[in-house]
């Protein structure tokens, strides 16, 4: 890529020198890409490397999602057994309740219930407003006997394999675009300096022709 300034320069310079009246050789429609004389080794390079980051992007970002997707599936699946296999719902009575809150609010209370060996539990849990002391209500429990939420569903299974399938192409493919960005701008700080370095060696001359 060291010629590559001195040969723009060269064309910059025979612009001075028009050429002689006459038929002109007879120019081509198209120039192939590889022989345009303005493009630099480092274009031809950047060229290559973005086709295979595009490669790596449209082979790579289906691959990234579905296999993070499949295992973030199979992972909250075997939550779903778990969970399923540790906790069952009951009926608890309420026991005390505390403060009133509003009608679209859920407030603290205490419930009891028996447990599967027939010994009576306590916890407190989240009941619906205005919710009445010795009122029924459906809770979930686990083996241990404490108020919990209800298990992972299926449905969030799914979902939450759509969400980090989704999040893992997104990052797959910021990455090809930093790689991307951070060649480029590795290249045009290299294409910079040497542009600097040959004005520095062609502008005596430069300026010498227009002071004759």
């Amino acid at each position: 890529m060291g010629d590559e300034p001195a040969t723009c320069w060269r064309w910059i310079m025979s612009a001075r020198n028009p050429p002689p009246p006459g038929p002109q050789p007879q120019r081509h429609e198209h120039v192939p890409r590889k022989a345009n004389p303005l493009r630099r080794g480092s274009d031809r390079f950047e060229a290559r490397i973005c086709r295979i980051l595009l490669l790596i992007l449209v082979l790579g970002l289906p691959a990234a999602s579905l296999g993070t997707g499949l295992a973030a599936y199979q992972s909250a699946m075997q939550t779903v057994r778990t969970q399923s296999a540790e906790r069952y719902e009951v009926d608890a009575e309420v026991v005390s309740a505390g403060e009133t809150v509003p009608a679209t609010k859920t407030q603290q209370a205490q419930v009891r219930w028996l447990d599967e060996a027939g010994t009576a539990r306590t916890d407190d849990t989240r009941v619906k407003a205005h919710t009445p002391e010795g009122a029924t209500v459906r809770v979930w429990v686990t083996q241990d006997g404490a108020v919990t939420v209800p298990p992972m569903t299926e449905n969030q299974a799914v979902t939450t394999s759509w969400f980090t399938g989704t999040a893992a192409a997104a990052g797959f493919a910021a990455v090809i675009y930093v790689t991307r960005k951070g060649m480029r701008h590795e290249l045009d700080r290299k294409r910079y300096a040497q542009w600097d370095a040959e004005w520095e060696r062609v502008e005596p001359l430069w300026a010498a022709r227009f002071r004759r």
